[in-house]
């Protein structure tokens, strides 16, 4: 590979990137994209996420201009809505009220009218049945807003939008690690990068970085999110090591956002160091609304039921991480076991089944036996049983007088057989990033943007704290990469 010279340079290869490179495509700009990874591990994060979007729709007559339905689905499955108020309150209230106010704005404005338009470069979507919808009185009904995912999932997501790039020419550059930005008299001129070993210069009149944050980088996450993040797993990428942001800082680039925050989940405790793409997000174990979870001592330490799982599994892998060893194991009995999300199937996982709660006890590797039959015989009397369970909404059935109450879906654990999942945490993504202007450029420490600077998707600070919606993920990423995408191919023309 030799030194080259192009309009746009897109650095990085997942969602954020392939809507930036397409998005300046359209502006006449000629663009390429650098990918790190080798082409079987293209595509950063994305290819590791079940492809669940978060957007706002008003109903059926709103999703079919994004997914394929039959007569019989639009009149027998309640897809319920999300409207724009609703998104923003579920924002405010994961956050702490935190999110930037702009960049959520732009967010929640543009996210269904960018997924149409990534319809239009051939990225097809579907119903999320498999994970947002529980039959109810033999009707799907779907829950916490989501209703939409993409077609084949990451992987699916990832394929399409390269074959969207590839279509669009815009080449993209495997095993070439972006190193640093060249700038000269203030201004971003392109990137020295590293293929196979060797350094490149990159010439480039706009360069967008979007090759997400630092979760990959153990230095980094201890530094940032604190001890014992070093101990956690990796759900995703092995490149997402933190070097389009510390690309940017090194250049006056302003850092925005909980730079000691991430999205963190319960994750298969065995699972490997960096994510499988063999396996996918199905290491995930996300269930644990319908059981209780306990720690190395036996007890619970989290409301399991506090929210719908969409709002509560991006914090409480951190949660999980903060216990003793840095474990915990999901319990549940016969009444829920076939409710249980797909991931609980698969066959790589740590998993106890036993007839007798006894017998379950004994099974708990690394969980204090005689406290955890305590647990469960307290647990049963707390239970409030006389409230009807209803998993598709926010039933009320809650536990009494129990340390750590569970607020929803409580159910006795009482009826064999009894099945247990270890878990720990899993880190998705980190929260802290580069402070960007709402076209899509990147700002410096002294306030303006950095000319020829932009930034999309996970490396951008500001939109996440504390937690995170369930689906917000790609969708952010999508409408921000569209955004740097659109505003790069506009600086480039007006200066040509």
């Amino acid at each position: 590979m030799d030194d080259f010279q192009v309009d746009v340079l897109v650095v990085g290869a997942g969602n954020a990137a392939a809507c930036a490179a397409l998005a300046a495509r359209e502006t006449g700009a000629s663009v390429a994209m650098l990918e790190a990874a080798p082409e079987e591990e293209r595509g950063g994060n994305s290819t590791y996420t079940a492809g669940a979007m978060r957007v706002v729709f008003h109903g059926v007559e709103d999703l079919v201009q994004l997914y394929d339905l039959t007569e019989d689905e639009k009149r027998d499955v309640d897809f319920g809505k999300y409207t724009a108020d609703e998104y923003l309150d579920d924002m405010g209230r994961v956050t702490n009220y935190r999110c930037d106010p702009e960049l959520t704005d732009i967010l929640i404005g543009r996210s269904f009218e960018t997924l149409k338009w990534m319809r239009t470069k051939g990225v097809r979507f579907q119903p999320s049945y498999g994970r947002q919808a529980f039959k109810v009185n033999g009707k799907y009904k779907f829950w916490g807003g989501l209703a939409v995912e993409a077609w084949g999932g990451g992987p699916g997501l990832v394929d399409l939008e390269h074959k969207a790039a590839v279509k669009a020419g815009i080449p993209i550059h495997y095993q070439t690690a972006a190193v640093s930005l060249i700038e000269e008299d203030g201004v971003v001129r392109g990137v020295i990068a590293r293929h196979k070993g060797r350094k490149v210069r990159i010439g480039a009149k706009a360069v967008v970085l979007a090759c997400g944050g630092f979760e990959s980088n153990a230095e980094m996450r201890t530094r940032y999110l604190g001890p014992t993040w070093d101990l956690a797993k990796v759900r995703g990428t092995r490149f997402n090591t933190g070097a389009g942001i510390n690309m940017a800082l090194a250049i006056g680039a302003k850092a925005h956002g909980n730079w000691s925050g991430g999205h963190a989940v319960g994750w298969d405790m065995n699972a490997p160091e960096f994510g499988d793409l063999e396996v996918g997000d199905n290491f995930q174990k996300h269930s644990y609304p319908l059981g209780i979870m306990v720690n190395a001592n036996g007890v619970r330490f989290v409301d399991e039921g506090a929210d719908f799982r969409n709002y509560t599994y991006a914090k409480y892998g951190a949660v999980i991480l903060s216990q003793p060893q840095q474990f915990a194991w999901q319990i549940f009995d016969s009444k829920v076991l076939d409710r249980l999300r797909d991931e609980y199937r698969i066959k790589r996982m740590t998993k106890v089944r036993a007839d007798t709660i006894e017998e379950l006890a004994k099974k708990l590797e690394g969980v204090n036996e005689e406290q955890f039959l305590k647990t469960i015989k307290e647990w049963n009397a707390a239970v409030m049983t006389e409230v009807p369970f209803n998993p598709a909404v926010k039933d009320g059935r809650s536990t009494r007088g129990l340390a750590v109450p569970k607020s929803n879906w409580a159910n006795t654990i009482d009826e064999p057989p009894f099945e247990a999942y270890a878990v720990t945490c899993g880190l998705t993504f980190t929260f802290g990033g580069l402070k960007i202007t709402n076209q899509g450029e990147v700002e410096s420490t002294d306030g303006p943007p950095i000319p020829g600077l932009f930034a999309a998707g996970e490396l951008v600070g500001g939109l996440f704290y504390h937690n995170y919606p369930g689906g917000t993920g790609l969708v952010s990423g999508a409408v921000l990469g569209k955004l740097a995408g659109d505003g790069a191919g506009r600086y480039v023309k007006d200066r040509n």
